[in-house]
C-alpha cells in the first residue's frame, strides 16, 4: 500500500491563496512524517494546469431511476409539506488513517440508487409535493490542490461524478453537500431526518427535530421495503445465483480446506463475491464440526475434517446492494452418516413444512409455527423431551436444540425492515412480492448432556430465499439440491 503520507502536505499559503478564501480557511494538513516539508510555488501550479477534459456526456439513467422515483413520490405522499433529510453515511476508521469499505445506508441508497460517501437526499416541501435534491461532494478541487494533496482526493482514491453527471445519473438535481449543513441551520418549518449516519447534518438540525418524528420516518421507509418491486426481485435472483455458484466453488475445495482451515472455505466464497457482486451481503459463517452449533460462528479459524458436517450460511450481495441469504449443511467427504442424515432429513422435512406455508394472505408466523412443529415431534419421537407435542410447543421446549426463529425478510439488509412495526412484520400478512427466508435449524451441542453422544456436536440448518406470488411462493435458491441424497449426488458430481 503506498504511502499517502508521503504525497499529502499542506498547501503552501500560494496555493491557498489562489483557490479563493473559502479553501483557505481549512488548508489541506501535513502528515506529522511525510517525507516531503511542503510544496513549491512552482509545483502547486503545474499541477494546476494540463490535464484533459473528463467530463462524462454520454450518461444515461441508472437501471433502478423509475424505481427510486416511485419511491420518493411515495415518500413525498406520506409526509406532506415537511423537509426529509436522508444521508447517505461517512467513512469510518478502521485503524490510524485508514477507513472501512463504505456502504451507504439503506435509507438513502432504496431512495436513490447512489452509494458515495456523505451524500445526502433533501426533500423540500412544494406545494405540490416536494422538490428533491442530491447533496454531494463535487469532483476534486485541482486550483487548491487538493486533487493530490488531499488523502480522499481524486488521485488517492478515484474520480467522484460531477454534480451535472451525478444529476443524470440519478434523475434528481445535486448539489454540493459542504453548502448543506448551514442551509439547514438556516431552514425553518417540519424537519425529519433519519439519523444514525452522519453526525454533521444531525448537529445542524438539532433544534428541529425530535426522536418520535425522526423515528416516524425511519420506520416508514422499513415498512416501504416489505414488497420488492420487480427490479428489487431481480436483483435479489440475481445475488441468489451468484451464492449458489459460490457454494459450488466451495465444494470443489473442501480437500483444501481441509489442509488447511475454515478460512479457505470463507476466502473462496469471497472471491464469487466480489467477482460477481459488491461483497457479501454479511459476515460469512463457514462452521465445520462442533462449529456449527454456534449460530453466528464468523470466526472461521477451525478445522475441517472428514466424516464432519460443515454448515456454510453466506450470500452474494450484488452492485445494488441486494443480498442473497442461503445455508446449506454439506458433509465433508460428501456422504452423511446414519445420525448425521436422520438429524438433516428431519431439518428438511421441517423446512418443506415452513416454505409450504408461505402464501399470499398466511400469517408471517404461519411458516415459523409449521416448522417448528415438525421439529417438536421430532424431538419428542426421539425421546429428547417429553411430550405431547402441544406441550413441548406452549412452552417453548423445543428451543433449546432449535434455538432462533425460522426466518426474517430479505433485501437489501439481510435481515431486512428491522425497524417496521411489529404489526407490519412479525405481526402482519404475507402479500405478494415479500421476500423472507425459511431456515429451520436443530443444533446439539458438543456438552449437551440431555442427548445421546453421538448426537453431539452436530448441527444441522437449512436456508433458502423465498418469494412470496400471486399463487403460492417461488424459491429463489432451489438451484442448490436440498434433500439428503441430491445433496450427495450433486457434492460427487462437483468432485469429478
Amino acid at each position: 500500500m503506498t504511502v499517502a503520507e508521503e504525497l499529502t502536505p499542506a498547501v503552501p499559503d500560494s496555493a491557498a491563496d489562489a483557490a479563493g478564501p473559502d479553501e483557505s480557511e481549512e488548508p489541506i494538513k501535513q502528515r506529522k512524517n511525510g517525507l516531503y516539508p511542503g510544496v513549491s510555488d512552482e509545483l502547486a501550479e503545474n499541477m494546476k494546469s494540463g490535464w484533459a477534459d473528463t467530463e462524462l456526456r454520454d450518461l444515461r439513467p441508472i437501471a433502478q431511476a423509475a424505481e427510486t422515483a416511485a419511491r420518493r413520490a411515495a415518500l413525498s405522499a406520506r409526509f406532506p409539506g415537511e423537509r426529509l433529510v436522508i444521508p447517505a453515511g461517512n467513512l469510518k476508521t478502521r485503524s490510524n488513517d485508514t477507513e472501512y469499505a463504505f456502504r451507504a445506508s439503506v435509507e438513502y441508497a432504496y431512495l436513490t440508487g447512489n452509494q458515495t460517501e456523505d451524500g445526502v437526499l433533501v426533500l423540500e416541501p412544494t406545494a405540490e409535493g416536494h422538490e428533491a435534491t442530491i447533496y454531494l461532494l463535487p469532483r476534486s478541487d485541482r486550483e487548491n490542490g487538493e486533487f493530490w494533496l488531499d488523502g480522499q482526493g481524486e488521485l488517492w482514491v478515484g474520480r467522484r461524478h460531477s454534480l451535472t453527471e451525478a444529476g443524470t445519473l440519478y434523475g434528481i438535481p445535486a448539489s454540493d453537500v459542504r453548502e448543506l449543513a448551514d442551509a439547514l441551520r438556516e431552514a425553518t418549518g417540519p424537519v425529519r431526518v433519519v439519523r444514525g449516519y452522519d453526525a454533521g447534518i444531525e448537529a445542524a438540525l438539532t433544534d428541529k427535530v425530535t426522536a418520535e418524528r425522526d423515528e416516524e420516518l425511519r420506520v416508514f421507509l422499513s415498512e416501504a421495503r416489505l414488497v420488492k418491486d420487480e427490479f428489487e426481485i431481480g436483483e435479489l435472483q440475481k445475488a441468489v445465483d451468484s451464492t449458489v455458484r459460490g457454494f459450488e466453488d466451495v465444494v470443489k475445495v473442501l480437500d483444501r480446506a481441509e489442509a488447511t482451515s475454515e478460512r479457505y472455505i470463507e476466502g473462496t466464497f469471497f472471491l464469487r463475491a466480489r467477482v460477481e457482486g459488491n461483497d457479501v451481503g454479511y459476515g460469512t459463517i463457514a462452521a465445520a464440526g462442533p462449529h456449527a452449533c454456534t449460530l453466528h460462528w464468523v470466526r472461521n479459524d477451525g478445522a475441517v475434517r472428514s466424516g464432519e458436517l460443515l454448515l456454510l450460511d453466506a450470500g452474494v450481495e450484488t452492485h445494488t446492494y441486494y443480498t442473497a441469504d442461503v445455508t446449506r449443511t454439506l458433509p465433508v467427504n460428501g456422504r452423511f452418516d446414519e445420525i448425521q442424515r436422520k438429524i438433516y432429513d428431519a431439518v428438511y422435512e421441517a423446512q418443506e413444512a415452513g416454505i409450504a406455508a408461505v402464501k399470499p394472505g398466511a400469517k408471517y408466523r404461519d411458516f415459523h409455527d409449521a416448522a417448528q412443529r415438525v421439529l417438536a415431534e421430532k424431538l419428542v419421537e426421539w425421546g429428547l423431551v417429553e411430550g405431547p407435542v402441544e406441550r413441548v410447543l406452549e412452552l417453548g421446549l423445543q428451543r433449546r436444540w432449535t434455538l432462533h426463529g425460522t426466518g426474517h425478510m430479505l433485501g437489501m439488509d439481510v435481515h431486512d425492515c428491522a425497524a417496521a412495526r411489529v404489526e407490519a412484520y412479525v405481526d402482519g400478512t404475507l402479500e405478494p412480492g415479500m421476500c423472507l427466508t425459511v431456515e429451520p435449524g436443530l443444533y446439539f451441542q458438543a456438552d449437551d448432556l440431555t442427548v445421546p453422544e453421538g448426537y453431539r456436536g452436530i448441527g444441522v440448518r437449512i436456508e433458502d430465499d423465498i418469494l412470496v406470488t400471486e399463487d403460492g411462493n417461488r424459491n429463489l435458491s432451489a438451484a442448490l439440491p436440498r434433500r439428503s441424497d441430491e445433496v450427495e449426488a450433486w457434492m460427487a458430481s462437483l468432485k469429478g
